[in-house]
């Protein structure tokens, strides 16, 4: 995950809620890519280290575990830069000006020049980060889809040209919540609808009222249509049963104005991220206990990389 801004709901459902429940059952690394964050953000690396800093409180205090996970950051792995190197030597460029995020984002990004080659090449960086560990599966999203095949086309033009050394991970398609933001677009830190994992009580339940409703419902006597309305899609994903059925049937004929049926979905989030909330207030307090855990990290992962990485080297007669 890039430190590129904090995390918000749509993080912790879309991800860190997954990782949760892979990390009983899989050996799972974790890390924060940091360079990777550089793909887009290379003119301004003044927060960098605050959101790295952030990012793995919030990890942790959303019940990522660093005893059955390894959790580490990408800057402090030279092996993820030299595999990087060796990749770059061997991948054709049409295969990464096909890339469908390469132009998607020159499209969406026009205030930042992406004409470089480490935006063109970030996904030979991607490839390295996977294939170091051997994976049998990586958790995406059918979005995410284009860029496993192309590190499984990277192993595979790998293990043809010297000897095998990879394999080809297979995707592990995790279902991903849609998590509208207070604007009723996707929740998104570029679109600033957010709601963040580390934002008070308080600040949750003052964007929650600021947030849009069914728009034809005007005044409070108007009935509403939950279908469209983005609060009722956080009371389908936070609120008990009852109160989805109540907002359901009584938002339809008036008998719940827009305001309490606010409050009572701001009652069900609070209520799922207070343990959240007191796990970073107690880990923002230990700052070696977070350099620890980084640096444990750090040390599972270099066993495992090294191992690679001479096997690459050797294969390559390095």
């Amino acid at each position: 995950m890039q430190p590129s801004g904090l995390l918000h709901l749509g993080n912790l459902l879309g991800a860190l809620d997954n990782w949760k429940a892979l990390q009983k059952e899989y050996d799972c690394f974790f890390f924060v890519a940091d360079w990777h964050a550089l793909s887009t953000n290379y003119a301004d690396t003044s927060r960098i280290r605050e959101f790295t800093r952030e990012l793995l409180i919030d990890w942790l205090a959303a019940g990522i575990d660093p005893e059955r996970s390894t959790v580490f950051i990408q800057s402090r792995m030279p092996d993820h830069a030299i595999l990087h190197l060796l990749f770059s030597m061997i991948i054709p460029i049409p295969w990464l000006e096909r890339n469908p995020t390469y132009k998607e984002k020159q499209e969406e990004i026009k205030e930042r020049d992406l004409s470089t080659y480490g935006f063109l090449g970030y996904p030979v960086l991607q490839a390295a980060d996977i294939l170091l560990y051997k994976p049998d599966y990586v958790p995406v999203g059918k979005d995410q889809l284009p860029h496993l095949e192309l590190t499984r086309e990277l192993a595979r033009r790998f293990n043809s040209l010297y000897r095998p050394v990879f394999p080809e991970p297979q995707e592990h398609l995790t279902q991903f919540p849609k998590v509208l933001g207070t604007d009723g677009r996707k929740m998104s830190k570029s679109y600033g609808n957010t709601i963040n994992l580390s934002d008070a009580e308080p600040v949750v339940r003052q964007k929650l009222k600021t947030m849009v409703t069914d728009p034809a419902r005007v005044r409070r006597t108007d009935p509403g249509n939950p279908e469209v309305c983005p609060v009722f899609d956080f009371h389908k994903i936070f609120s008990p049963a009852p109160v989805v059925e109540r907002v359901n049937r009584e938002c339809r004929t008036a008998e719940i104005g827009c305001i309490d049926c606010k409050h009572l979905v701001a009652d069900a989030m609070v209520e799922r991220l207070t343990p959240i909330w007191e796990a970073r207030t107690a880990l923002s307090r230990q700052p070696t206990r977070i350099e620890e855990i980084v640096q444990e990290g750090c040390r599972r992962a270099a066993a495992v990389s090294h191992k690679t990485l001479e096997e690459a080297q050797e294969a390559m007669r390095l």
